[in-house]
């Protein structure tokens, strides 16, 4: 059984609700978990991804900011999970039954962090390393119970690669690529031997981007991007990414210069079951 996941900020779901059904047709992921999507759950467009098939959706919604939601076409049903210290809506975290075998959905939106790569005088900073701690200590602690087949999805606000980013030496001390921010997230990714799909079959110097700033006049002239975005598989599925082999896993660049973009593109990864 082969099942396709996706994840997509996609900076308000109501403002690109038509990009996100485009993707769903095109693509036809299984699951896809979508960040960013600025709005509560009462709002937020269940009715279209339904007609598309996406029979089951959960939502964790904020007024105007934040929030995240999972679709899947495979029946999942929410976790109790808690990772926010400011208790935003910031993740939403499910199990996906696929078939005879279910697995852990795990959707973040991380914190940005502000400008200032400094947690003493910088509260946004010290927000984002404070939510990737509890993210860090969730997963130490679910993992010692064994490791029941984990996916960890979403914009995560960190390249933590080399050449994850346009220009290693220049964003150095830039707020998603700082040294503090990428050792953060690999103690996090330690945490159980999680698999970062983007880099499992790329080339150490095959330069990865998913997010482009608004800022750029020609966005892909420029190409000033960064990966911000993830999927994570733990030990008991990267067989199964592996499987799936190198075009298993996309990013979808061409989605940046789409009518009303998000800054960020999606991104797909097969897993073959067997």
């Amino acid at each position: 059984m082969k099942i396709k996941l996706a994840t997509w900020n996609i900076n308000s779901v109501r403002l690109r609700q038509a990009q996100v059904a485009r993707f769903l047709k095109e693509e036809q992921p299984d699951v896809l978990g979508l960040q960013e999507i600025k709005c509560q759950e009462p709002d937020f467009p269940y009715a279209p991804f339904r007609e598309l098939g996406y029979d089951y959706i959960e939502v964790s919604g904020q007024k105007g900011y934040h929030g995240a939601a999972t679709l899947s076409k495979l029946p999942m049903e929410r976790l109790p999970t808690s990772f926010c210290p400011l208790e935003h809506a910031r993740h939403v975290s499910t199990r996906v039954i696929a078939g005879d075998q279910d697995f852990e959905f795990h959707n973040f939106y991380v914190p940005a962090g502000g400008d200032v790569a400094d947690p003493v005088i910088n509260d946004k900073f010290k927000h984002k390393l404070d939510f990737l701690e509890v993210m860090r200590c969730y997963f130490e602690e679910r993992f010692a119970k064994g490791d029941d087949q984990q996916v960890l999805v979403g914009d995560l606000n960190i390249a933590p690669h080399e050449n994850d980013v346009w220009s290693h030496k220049q964003l150095l001390k830039v707020v998603s690529h700082t040294p503090l921010e990428v050792a953060t997230l690999e103690t996090l990714r330690k945490t159980h031997d999680f698999t970062d799909c983007s880099r499992l079959f790329a080339e150490d110097d095959e330069k990865l981007y998913s997010w482009w700033s608004y800022r750029a006049r020609d966005v892909m002239k420029s190409n000033r991007g960064r990966r911000l975005d993830h999927i994570w598989v733990s030990p008991a599925l990267k067989p199964a990414a592996e499987k799936a082999g190198k075009s298993g896993h996309q990013i979808h660049v061409p989605c940046r210069i789409w009518e009303k973009p998000s800054d960020h593109v999606p991104m797909t990864q097969v897993l073959d079951l067997g």
